[in-house]
């Protein structure tokens, strides 16, 4: 038999072998109506929301350097040039997101405002970007934190791939816990960076400005051998091109505050804001002093070290380790091996995998969305045991470990794909806004909201211009080093879901009720009974007791011939006992079940097409796993092929072993441990589902 239900609770396979197990590793189930318990302060939600900007610049800087590496030392002085131009793009940003948490509070983010204000088209283009976009960013934070690890600890380093994939499964059960429990675990580390962070600076400058000290990073007695020396004309302004668009993966995340409004405190778009130019403060500060020490402490990055970075004359070969920009500025400040040294790197190491939790929640919040407008499977709207989205974290999760085996866990690789569909996010949802503020012009009378509205239309529509801009330049220069790659995931995502939406609607229109009367909603001229019968026992009788009851046009038993013995048997009983239905055997000379009653049943519907068959099945009820691959699977397959016949009603009568008395007490527990209903669908904002579900 399939799954059997107790006091309305399945005790299939998969749950008795699991959920002990989940109530470890998850928590007891929360009820839906204590999802307001789980929003978030502000001192929370920055961590939550935000640790993908700030741990971005334990790697952007270095990606900047990278870039102007190709050129030799000497395009070095371009780096602070590069880094106020991010400085001025992310403010820009920020300030355009204000207008957006305030206009729409509901947790549609970019995918809300250009569905708005651009249509459906531009609205699914968008949240292809950022499904994207949150996966890279769970395998580039992860991969980039590992590396950052491997410099202190040698096997995570060998075993990458092995180390980024246990992470990322500790991660998503983090997150399987619930946001509001997961973030709490992520505050500390990301306030510790960047609290290290402002320290390293600040007595990096003390050390330099005021002490008069010289700092070295281990780098700055290395030379760079220059890909490509004295670039000039277009050639070196489309490497500084280039060097400005890795360094934008500073802004990567920026977004996912826009879709995390529902999850704040009231006043929830108040302190989203808030919480936005927070991060964008902390953010850029935090670029700009590691670029500034960086350039102090003649830090020396190449894409290519074993052969590019020259020591004493020779390359430095395949065996070193090219440690991130961020570690060697806290070497040459603090000092190898000394505690606020390893503490920043500790912390540098943990926020970098955190900031995969920015993508846990804006993947699976925005997948609900998607679904709850039917453009993703429903199930990825139902929240778990403990109100999160667990369908979208495990799915994320899957996507995001897939990458992370496929790249070899290496950040530089990975990082190339990046920043594309943020980009696209961002220069449709500001052009969205303007339409906004357009439509509402139109109608405002009073003349301080039209103030309002013009000025924030202003921030936005220079935010669109400037991020159209940039996403011009990230495609131009990182088409071919990887971005293809992104833009392929785009178009997937964005077919597979035109595609969802097409079958759902098609289903819908399909199955809608009409307003006159219909072949479903007409009575069936009579209905035939008919009772599938192997042998006799107790649950056969206890089968056809239970098709009298229905009080059929006609009923009759029904068996298959499969042993002539067995089959001579079988009638000389049913005349012994007088039981008065009468039984017909079907032959079966090549010992099929299934054929042989699929064709009869299908053979009374094509007799009787206004007729109805009600096709009635005794199973039993199982206590135990492997019971179940011992009996009913005649019946699962039965059940399975009369599915696809119309006019046919399979029903299952079942019979209770002594075994199922343990299923029982399992369920009772189950229901006094935890609300029923692991798989629920997730509620509107404050409002409680009301249907009754099963479990999984």
């Amino acid at each position: 038999m399939g799954d059997c239900l107790f006091d309305g609770l399945p005790c299939s396979v998969v749950s008795k072998l699991t959920d002990v197990p989940k109530r470890i590793l998850i928590g007891r189930a929360l009820r839906s109506d204590r999802l307001g318990e789980t929003l978030l302060p502000k001192r929370i939600a920055l961590p939550v929301f935000a640790s993908d900007p700030l741990s971005s610049v334990a790697y952007a800087p270095g990606e900047v350097l990278l870039v102007l590496s190709i050129a030799g030392v000497s395009a070095y002085h371009f780096s602070p040039w590069i880094a106020v131009a991010v400085v001025v793009l992310m403010f820009t940003v920020v300030a355009s997101y204000r207008q957006n948490v305030h206009a729409y509070p509901s947790g549609g983010g970019d995918y809300e405002v250009a569905t708005t204000n651009l249509g459906p088209k531009a609205g699914l283009t968008v949240a292809s970007a950022l499904l994207v976009d949150y996966v890279l960013t769970v395998a580039v934070s992860i991969a980039s934190g590992i590396e950052n690890l491997g410099s202190a600890v040698p096997f995570v380093v060998e075993h990458k791939v092995l180390c980024a994939s246990a992470v990322i499964v500790l991660l998503t059960l983090m997150n399987l816990r619930g946001v509001k429990e997961s973030g709490k675990l992520f505050a500390i580390p990301t306030y510790v960076f960047v609290g290290g962070v402002f320290i390293m600076i600040a007595w990096g400058a003390c050390r330099g400005l005021i002490l008069g000290e010289t700092m070295h990073a281990p780098t700055a007695d290395f030379h760079i051998k220059a890909e490509h020396q004295g670039l000039a004309g277009f050639a070196l302004v489309f490497l500084l091109l280039r060097a400005f668009s890795s360094g934008c993966a500073a802004l990567t995340g920026v977004e996912a505050i826009s879709n995390g409004v529902p999850a704040f405190r009231k006043p929830k778009s108040k302190n989203a804001a808030t919480t936005l130019a927070m991060m964008g403060l902390l953010a850029v500060t935090m670029f700009c002093g590691i670029i500034a020490l960086a350039m102090s402490t003649k830090v020396r990055m190449a894409e290519n070290p074993a052969t590019d970075l020259i020591h004493n004359g020779s390359p430095v070969g395949s065996g070193y380790v090219q440690n991130p920009v961020i570690s060697q500025v806290a070497e040459a400040v603090f000092g190898k091996g000394s505690f606020l040294f390893i503490l920043l790197a500790a912390a540098t190491a943990l926020v970098l995998f955190l900031a995969a939790n920015t993508a846990y929640n804006g993947f699976p919040l925005l997948g609900s969305i998607l679904a709850q407008d039917r453009y993703l499977p429903r199930q990825l709207h139902t929240r778990g045991d403990r109100l999160a989205f667990s369908n979208g974290i495990v799915l994320l999760a899957g996507a995001a470990a897939l990458l992370v085996v496929i790249y070899g866990a290496d950040s530089t690789r990975l990082i190339q794909l990046y920043i594309v569909g943020v980009f696209v996010s961002f220069t449709l949802s500001q052009t969205g806004m303007v339409r906004h503020w357009n439509r509402h012009l139109a109608t405002e009378k009073d003349q301080a909201k039209r103030r309002h509205m013009v000025r924030s239309r202003a921030i936005n529509a220079f935010g669109a211009f400037f991020t159209g801009l940039v996403l011009v330049v990230v495609l131009v220069t990182k088409f071919t080093h990887g971005a293809w790659v992104a833009l392929l995931g785009m178009v997937i995502f964005y077919a597979t879901m035109t595609a969802i939406r097409r079958h759902y609607d098609r289903v819908s229109e399909e199955i809608a009720a009409p307003e006159g009367p219909s072949d479903d909603s007409v009575r069936p001229s009579r209905v035939h009974s008919v009772v599938l019968i192997s042998k006799i026992h107790r649950p056969t009788l206890r089968a056809l007791a239970y098709a009298k009851l229905m009080r059929s046009d006609t009923l009759e038993a029904l068996t298959v011939n499969v042993d002539p013995a067995e089959t001579k048997a079988l009638r000389d009983e049913w005349e012994r006992r007088g039981i008065d239905v009468p039984l017909k055997v079907l032959d079966s000379p090549y010992r099929e079940i299934t054929r042989p009653i699929i064709e009869y049943v299908k053979g009374l519907r094509a007799e009787s097409p206004r007729d109805a068959v009600s096709v009635i099945i005794p199973e039993y009820v199982v206590g135990h796993w492997y019971e179940h691959l011992l009996h009913n699977q005649s019946a699962l397959r039965l059940k399975g092929r009369l599915l696809f016949t119309a006019g046919v009603m399979v029903t299952s009568v079942p019979y209770q072993l002594e075994s199922s008395e343990a299923a029982k007490v399992r369920a009772r527990k189950r229901q006094e441990w935890n609300a029923p209903g692991a798989v629920r669908r997730g509620p509107a904002q404050g409002e409680r589902a009301k249907e009754p579900t099963t479990r999984n």
